[in-house]
Order: C-alpha cells, then structure tokens, then sequence
C-alpha cells in the first residue's frame, strides 16, 4: 500500500511543478497529494483506533461479581 502512495504523491508532485505558479502548485500539492494520502491513512487506522478503545475500556472496567467470588484453586494441591 505504501507504494501505492509514493507513486501517488509523485504524480501529484509532478501536477504540482507544472502550475504557473507557485501557490496553485503547493495548493494542487495540498489537494491532490497530502489531503487524499492522510484521509486514506485516517480510514484504514480506524479499525485499528477502534479496536484500542474497546480494549482500553474492558481493561479499566471493575471485575464482575462471578469473577470476585470464583475460588481460583490453581495454587491448591490436594494434600493441603
């Protein structure tokens, strides 16, 4: 996928150098290149970046009652 990127921003680089001057070429730059490249990094870490929540979120919650009260036996041998 990062190739795909780099020949991208190559293209819109190239766009760039061709304006007649040198705002419409960072503005084509801008739009072209660097804004489509960071929403397309923005959208494929969602998943990512959703999946981090939920896991934060089970980590902070309190333990349940059925896991305070169940008897972990993995330390108890039968001749004690």
């Amino acid at each position: 996928m990062h190739i795909v990127i780099i020949g991208w921003l190559y293209v819109a680089m190239m766009m760039a150098i061709t304006e007649r001057s040198i705002t419409a070429g960072l503005l084509t730059f801008f739009f072209y290149g660097v804004a489509p490249c960071a929403v397309l990094f923005w959208l494929s870490g969602s998943r990512s970046r959703r999946r981090a929540a939920k896991r934060k979120s089970v980590a902070d919650a309190p333990p349940s009652d059925e896991q305070l009260n169940h008897p972990d036996r993995t330390d108890a041998r039968p001749d004690q």
